[in-house]
């Protein structure tokens, strides 16, 4: 293989750690927010509002039900009024993003529907107000399960965006696309889903390691 072949493959896997973590960490930064107005706006919860609770879920499930291929077609003019271009790394975040922010919602609602219900009473019961609740009770006990659903959340945007490279999003998938299936060079296609698997494991191995350490049940 040569040189320029293998400065090719790391600035590709480069390209695909920047778009599985930021698009990881923006839809984090906005998709538990949404998994925790999910759960406490649920009949019997401590922000019980049905109304707001059946118009949010009704968003996330259109979100989550839209296959991502056709999403990153959909979402293109968005996708330039906020970087400029639909081409590239960076234009490639944004339809990751997009399509995380509902899975991660969901990933975090189902973690804090495992919290006893006996924590939430005690804290009620102590006098605690709703937002110290979320805080104190429901945010840390569901913690183990919402670093679980980031993990996988990180191992399916890792998919997501190979599947990006294929109009033009720049990473690994990019590169198996260009260089391994339109030219028939199976090395650089072997290599590629190598280098995917290798990241898949470190990633899953890293985050099981995460949850074990502030997993305190």
């Amino acid at each position: 293989m040569s040189d320029a072949m293998v400065n090719l493959l790391l600035s590709a896997f480069w390209e695909t750690l920047l778009m599985t973590f930021g698009s990881g960490i923006i839809a984090c930064v906005l998709g538990i927010p949404l998994g925790i107005a999910l759960h406490v706006s649920k009949p019997g919860q401590i922000w019980e509002n049905k109304l707001f609770n059946k118009l949010l879920g009704s968003v996330v499930n259109i979100g989550r039900s839209v296959p991502f291929i056709i999403l990153l077609v959909a979402i293109i003019p968005f996708t330039r009024l906020v970087v400029g271009t639909s081409i590239g790394t960076l234009a490639a975040i944004v339809p990751l993003t997009v399509a995380a922010i509902p899975f991660v919602a969901r990933l975090a609602e189902g973690a804090l529907m495992e919290v006893p219900a006996g924590l939430i009473e005690a804290a009620q019961a102590m006098g605690a107000k709703r937002m110290q609740i979320i805080v104190k009770v429901l945010v840390p006990e569901a913690l183990p399960g919402m670093l679980n659903g980031i993990i996988i959340t990180l191992v399916t945007l890792v998919n997501y965006s190979a599947m990006a490279g294929a109009i033009g999003g720049g990473g690994l998938g990019d590169v198996g696309i260009r260089y391994g299936y339109q030219r028939f060079d199976g090395q650089i296609m072997l290599i590629t889903v190598v280098i995917l698997v290798v990241l898949v494991q470190i990633i899953q191995s890293a985050g099981e390691r995460l949850v074990a350490y502030v997993d305190h049940r």
